[in-house]
C-alpha cells in the first residue's frame, strides 16, 4: 500500500511567501500581476491576470520574485485553489496570493501540487480556515505548523508522473482545441470578408427559442433523464461543446416548463446576464430562461449562423437592457439581419469547418475522461489506497 509516510509539518516543505497587501496600477502589458482568479482547477491561467509597469514590478517582488515550479496558492476567498508557477513568465503576487517555494529534498513540487489539490489537505485547509466578517482565509502565520504526511521523496515523484500524465495530456488536447476553433473563426472571417447585413433576419432563416424553469418546489420536476442547461453550465465550458448539465429534469418537467427539448447541434447563446457565451448542445437539452436558441431552417447554414453569432457578441450587447441585469430581448435577436455569402461559399465553409468542430468535440470529451480519472486516482493515490503501478495500468487504459 505504498511505503511508510513521513510526518512533517507545512513549513519543512519549503519557503513562505505572500503578496504585498496593496493594488499597484493595472496596465494592458507588462510583467504579470498574479490574482487568485488565474488559480483555475490547477492550473494558471494568465489570461485573467492583469500587468503592471517594470517599475511596480521591482516594488512588488521586493519580497519575493515568483520563479519556476514555486506553489501558488490563494489564502483568501477562493481557497484550496492553486497552481505551479510555469517558467519564462514575468509576474509579481496579487492580493491574497501566496506560495511557497519547495525544498525538493523534502518534496517534489508536481506532487506539491497534487498534495495541496487533494481532499485530504482540502480537509486540513478547511480545519485552519479563519472566518471572519469579510471573507474566509488562511492564517499564514500559522501555516508553517500544520502537520501533513508525505510518502518518500521517489514515490511522490512516481505518483506526480502518473497524475502528471494525465494533466499533459489535457493540456495537450485544449491546445488542439484552441487550435482548431481558431481555425474555424479565421476560416468564417475570410468567408464573410466583405458581406453586409442583407434583407434575412435571424428569424427567417432560423427557429429562435427560449426557455423556462419548472417549479423547483415540485419535487417530480427534477432528477429525471432531461438534459436542462443554466448559463452556468455554458460560461463555465473550455470549449463550446455542451455534453451534460449540472441539473436535470424528468419528462413531467419538460412539459409544465416553456422550453422544447431542443435536438443536438443546436446553437445555445446566453441571453441574460453574461451576453454572449456559446455551446453547440451535444445530446437533446431544454434550457431555462437565460438563453436564445437557434436552429437554421436550411442545415447547411447551421456553422454559419453559429460564427455570424460569435461575431456578433459587441453588437449583441448594443441591443441589451434590463434594470437589473442586462438582457438581450429573443424577438429583438429575431430581427436583426444576418450576412449572408452566397450559397455556394457557405456551404463550401460548412464543409470545412464541420469536421473540425467534430475534432475538437472529441478532444473536449476524452479531456472530460481524462479529467475524470485523474480526479479519482488522486485522493487514492495520495492516501496509499492503491499503488502507483495499479494507478499506471488505469492510466493506460485511458491514454
Amino acid at each position: 500500500m505504498g511505503e511508510v509516510r513521513q510526518r512533517l509539518t507545512w513549513g519543512d516543505l519549503g519557503q513562505l511567501f505572500d503578496g504585498p497587501h496593496a493594488t499597484p496600477r493595472r496596465r494592458d502589458e507588462g510583467p504579470y500581476f498574479l490574482n487568485i482568479a488565474s488559480l483555475k482547477a490547477g492550473r494558471l491561467d494568465l489570461s485573467e491576470s492583469d500587468h503592471v509597469s517594470d517599475e511596480d514590478f521591482a516594488k512588488w517582488t521586493r519580497r519575493v520574485t515568483p520563479q519556476a515550479d514555486d506553489l501558488l496558492f490563494s489564502y483568501e476567498t477562493r481557497l484550496g485553489e492553486a497552481a505551479l508557477m510555469p517558467p519564462g513568465i514575468r509576474a509579481c503576487l496579487g492580493r491574497r496570493m501566496a506560495l511557497i517555494r519547495p525544498n525538493r529534498d523534502v518534496v517534489d513540487p508536481r506532487f506539491l501540487l497534487y498534495f495541496y489539490l487533494s481532499p485530504d489537505f482540502r480537509r486540513v485547509i478547511e480545519k485552519n480556515t479563519i472566518h471572519g466578517a469579510t471573507v474566509p482565509r488562511i492564517g499564514l502565520a500559522t501555516m508553517p505548523q500544520w502537520e501533513v504526511e508525505l510518502p518518500p521523496i521517489e514515490e511522490q515523484r512516481a505518483i506526480a508522473e502518473v497524475l502528471g500524465a494525465l494533466d499533459d495530456k489535457i493540456a495537450a488536447n485544449d491546445r488542439a482545441v484552441r487550435a482548431s476553433l481558431d481555425l474555424a473563426a479565421t476560416l468564417f472571417a475570410r468567408a464573410v470578408r466583405g458581406v453586409a447585413p442583407g434583407e434575412h433576419t435571424f428569424a427567417q432563416l432560423a427557429d429562435v427559442g427560449g426557455g423556462g424553469t419548472p417549479k423547483t418546489s415540485v419535487d417530480e420536476y427534477w432528477g429525471g433523464d432531461v438534459a436542462w442547461a443554466t448559463p452556468t453550465d455554458v460560461t463555465g465550458l473550455s470549449a463550446p461543446y455542451l455534453r451534460a448539465t449540472s441539473r436535470t429534469i424528468t419528462e413531467d418537467g419538460l412539459a409544465a416548463c416553456s422550453s422544447a427539448l431542443y435536438p443536438a447541434g443546436s446553437i445555445l447563446m446566453t441571453s441574460r446576464a453574461t451576453i454572449g457565451a456559446f455551446a453547440i448542445a451535444q445530446r437533446p437539452t431544454a434550457v431555462n430562461q437565460g438563453f436564445i436558441v437557434v436552429n437554421a431552417h436550411d442545415p447547411t447554414y447551421q456553422w454559419w449562423l453559429f460564427h455570424e453569432m460569435q461575431d456578433r457578441v459587441a453588437e449583441f450587447l448594443n441591443h441589451a437592457n434590463g434594470a437589473t441585469f442586462l438582457e438581450l430581448p429573443r424577438g429583438r435577436f429575431k430581427a436583426l439581419p444576418v450576412r449572408l455569402a452566397d450559397p455556394g461559399v457557405i456551404a463550401e465553409f460548412a464543409a470545412a469547418v464541420a469536421p473540425i468542430h467534430d475534432a475538437a468535440a472529441q478532444l473536449s470529451i476524452e479531456s472530460e475522461c481524462l479529467a475524470a480519472t485523474r480526479d479519482a486516482l488522486l485522493p487514492l493515490l495520495m492516501s496509499g489506497k492503491i499503488r502507483v503501478k495499479d494507478a499506471e495500468r488505469a492510466v493506460d487504459g485511458v491514454r
